[in-house]
């Protein structure tokens, strides 16, 4: 895949957020992962050396609680759960190129322990005592303007109270710094919407935060990031989980990944960890003297008939369930089309369905099908495919740089109607059966024109439907109509 005469840096960072191994991971994880492969796809058949950075955040209370539940070892019951996602990663055909588990005692903890020894240099790091509201399910002291009903809003518990002492962090320090950085896009965040929100965040006052707990009994050895010069301490979340973006790069020890792909290109996160991101984040980094991200680009969640996922509802819809039925190919292109890249979207069973028949096995399909039929029967043997036949188009191009896949994805099935629409109105099925010399050579020079249109809709759709574009592309070579793409069902 190429674009017309564009520049393009020679590496790109990309990263996801690292998700908490305490249970299985739900569509919402996949759609952030499916967002993340189609970038780093687009990028990489753009010649630029891509490193696409996943993993899981395995240094936490509710990890603990979950193993507990579970009656299995900590580190056991971790082990099987980090192979559940990979599991989904390779049946959604996610090409990440490392994955960091922040129990990783030769990768991460180095970076980790190093980061905090710079912030501890700067003078941003003390002890105190602390009593406050504890949320499990975040991992964070929460207040009582955050509750509803006396409970967290978004796992439905009530907190624990928690005294504590703790280091921390001088987060305050950094809130004028923060507020002109994110103001004039050099940290960028996108939508705007996200932009405005952090910004009015910080504008209300930033409060210096906890950054260790104390080690509790029930944490086996191997698990929680010893605070450098303090056993009795492990570091918290942030200085912990957030570090993963440069321990992956051999932070603090062998630097070169560092050195080659830092500052991170895109931090693709969902909005519900944007202030750990645009504020702890970047305040962290300015404390350490380091590069802050170029762009933090901020999703939204899935719902199902307009209600977040429970199992209580019974509107919970399961990624592999899914892949199972459709093929992994059919699920990406869902959630790269259909939900909105910057606010909540929506999916249910029937709409999945609908749109999987209307524009995979009706539309998509059924061109390849059609076209590749009459290539195989009707010309000598394979088009030979130029240059220009692979190139995607600015417009595409912007589309997917922008973030805005959704619409990216309308550029290639506008694409497909045209090519539909080629196909009504030439008619080359029937003109390439006349008696006519000069009528069947206009029917064979059409029908060589629509598998260009097929060699051009697979590069479009290699960043976000590979295994169809390379099937399309295989079956342009060989000159041979294909297996049924997307069966009907």
């Amino acid at each position: 895949m190429r674009t017309r005469a564009r520049n393009v840096k020679n590496t790109f960072y990309l990263t996801t957020p690292i998700f908490y191994p305490n249970a299985k991971l739900h569509l919402g994880h996949a759609y952030t992962m499916t967002l993340a492969d189609a970038l780093a796809r687009y990028h990489r058949r753009n010649d630029e050396k891509v490193h696409f950075l996943a993993g899981s955040d395995e240094n936490t209370q509710k990890m603990v609680d979950a193993a507990a539940k579970a009656g299995a070892e900590p580190i056991a019951f971790l082990d099987g759960i980090v192979q559940n996602f990979m599991k989904l990663y390779a049946s959604l055909d996610i090409s990440y190129d490392q994955f960091i588990r922040t129990t990783d005692t030769n990768v991460h903890w180095p970076g980790a322990q190093a980061l905090w020894e710079l912030l501890l240099a700067a003078g941003d790091l003390y002890k105190k005592e602390y009593e406050g509201l504890y949320c499990v399910g975040h991992e964070a002291f929460i207040t009582d303007k955050d509750l509803v009903d006396g409970k967290c809003p978004d796992h439905g518990t009530e907190p624990e109270q928690l005294r504590e002492e703790n280091y921390f962090f001088r987060l305050s320090k950094y809130a004028d710094a923060l507020r002109e950085k994110i103001a004039s896009d050099e940290l960028r965040i996108v939508p705007q919407s996200r932009k405005k929100e952090i910004l009015s965040f910080i504008s209300g006052g930033l409060e210096d935060v906890s950054f260790s707990r104390p080690r509790r009994s029930s944490w086996p050895r191997g698990l929680g990031i010893p605070v450098p010069g303090d056993d009795s301490q492990v570091m918290y979340v942030w200085c912990d989980a957030l570090a993963n973006y440069i321990s992956a790069l051999g932070f603090g020890r062998d630097d070169a990944l560092y050195q080659e792909f830092w500052p991170a290109d895109v931090h693709i996160i969902g909005k519900d960890i944007l202030r750990f991101h645009a504020a702890i984040w970047p305040a962290m980094l300015l404390s350490a003297g380091l590069p802050l991200p170029k762009t933090l680009f901020v999703h939204g969640f899935i719902t199902s008939g307009g209600k977040k996922m429970s199992k209580t509802l019974g509107n919970v819809i399961d990624p592999e369930d899914l892949i199972d039925t459709y093929g992994p190919d059919a699920v990406r292109y869902f959630l790269l089309r259909h939900i909105s890249p910057f606010e909540d979207g929506d999916i249910t069973r029937e709409g999945f369905k609908e749109a999987y028949t209307a524009n995979l096995t009706n539309g998509l399909g059924n061109l390849v099908a059609r076209v590749m039929k009459l290539a195989e029967e009707h010309l000598s043997g394979p088009v030979k495919l130029a240059g220009e036949d692979t190139i995607v188009s600015g417009e595409f191009a912007e589309k997917v740089e922008t973030f805005r896949f959704n619409e990216a994805m309308d550029v290639v099935f506008e694409k497909i109607a045209v090519a539909d629409v080629f196909m009504t109105e030439r008619e080359p099925y029937k003109k390439i059966k006349s008696a006519d010399a000069s009528e069947k050579e206009v029917a064979r020079r059409d029908i060589e024109s629509l598998v260009r249109q097929l060699a051009s809709i697979a590069a479009h759709l290699a960043p976000a439907m590979p295994a169809t574009s390379k099937a399309i592309l295989a079956a342009i070579r060989e000159n041979r109509k294909p297996e049924n793409l997307f069966p009907r069902l």
